[in-house]
């Protein structure tokens, strides 16, 4: 971190006050919930009040990238504004947060030349929200993610996700995202509404980018992640079984040759890299990449571990009776 790189953060976030006596730590934020009405295949999610408390929550969760606002200023003022183009959050998420909780950001400490630091989020009393790593490229290390997955081992007896093979690619779509885009049932509110709400307004958001660094509106890293989710189309939900129920469990988005831009329009396509599992979920690892229009380099990509609740889905115990005998 240099005096530069800092006051560019201050610059570009203006409203984030970031104490940097122990490494960086952002001020406490209470995100607001923005998916209490969505719906995927005709059902609720579990950012619903109703369908998160019969899976066991306190109630509608908000929803994890959210929580990405939160770090991008600290990463500002590590390695600068290059870090808008190249940066890469990775984390594991760990606690579900709830309208009206507060919660704050940290980065370790980066020294001079390092391209990677652990991040966490913790809520007022204490529970650790994630964990996981923030870099910088363009060769980016090694990731909280990327280890993750090394480390995974295959789920036994899928029931929700059987029959699902692991590097299945979809076709290319297009994708855009306008001020005033309605982002479909998955995202049922538009990029100027969650602007009126984000955690850490900049004016590198806006449709007047003054100060900006590339003079042009950019997408908030969050919102990225709706960018990339909201465009399932035909035969690219994967599963075999329904309705069911999921949240977001791990998460990486990691720009190569970006940032992205409001209103440009861009392609992407999915591939499924994992499937894993654990006594309550079993869930599909899927790896989105963005191109420019018939591009051939990906300039961003998303991991996204969506863990399924094997609660939601009623026939669970009777399929898995079926398919394993037991």
């Amino acid at each position: 971190m240099t005096t530069t790189s800092f006051a560019v953060a201050s610059a570009i976030f203006p409203e984030t006050a970031i104490d940097d006596r122990d490494g960086l730590v952002g001020p406490w934020r209470a995100p607001r919930q923005m998916l209490a009405d969505q719906s995927y295949d005709d059902h609720t999610s579990i950012h619903d009040d109703a369908t998160a408390q019969k899976l066991g929550f306190k109630g509608g969760t908000i929803e994890g990238a959210t929580h990405f606002s939160q770090f991008v200023p600290l990463a500002v003022a590590a390695w600068g504004p290059r870090w808008l183009e190249t940066g890469c959050i990775s984390a594991h998420y760990r606690a579900p947060v709830y309208e009206g909780e507060e919660v704050r950001a940290h980065m370790a400490r980066v020294a001079p030349g390092q391209a990677i630091a652990e991040i966490w989020m913790e809520k007022a009393d204490g529970t650790e929200v994630l964990r996981g790593t923030c870099s910088i490229g363009p060769d980016h290390p090694e990731s909280a993610l990327d280890k993750r997955l090394a480390s995974l081992a295959s789920i036994d007896e899928p029931v929700i996700l059987e029959g699902i093979e692991i590097r299945t690619t979809t076709s290319r779509r297009t994708v855009s995202m306008g001020f005033d885009q309605h982002m479909g049932h998955l995202y049922p509110f538009t990029l100027r509404q969650k602007l009126d709400v984000i955690t850490e307004p900049s004016p590198c958001y806006t449709e007047a980018p003054a100060g900006s660094p590339h003079g042009r509106a950019i997408i908030p890293f969050e919102m990225m992640s709706v960018l990339l989710n909201h465009a399932w189309g035909e035969g690219e939900s994967f599963y075999r079984r329904g309705p069911v129920v999921g949240l977001f469990a791990d998460q990486e988005i990691r720009l190569h040759d970006g940032p992205l831009f409001v209103g440009d329009t861009y392609e992407i396509d999915r591939e499924v890299v994992a499937i894993s599992g654990s006594r309550r979920t079993e869930s599909l690892w899927i790896k989105t990449r963005v191109f420019h229009p018939k591009g051939d380099r990906p300039i961003a990509t998303m991991l996204l571990n969506q863990a399924i609740m094997k609660d939601s889905y009623q026939d669970y115990a009777s399929e898995r009776a079926q398919l394993y005998g037991d």
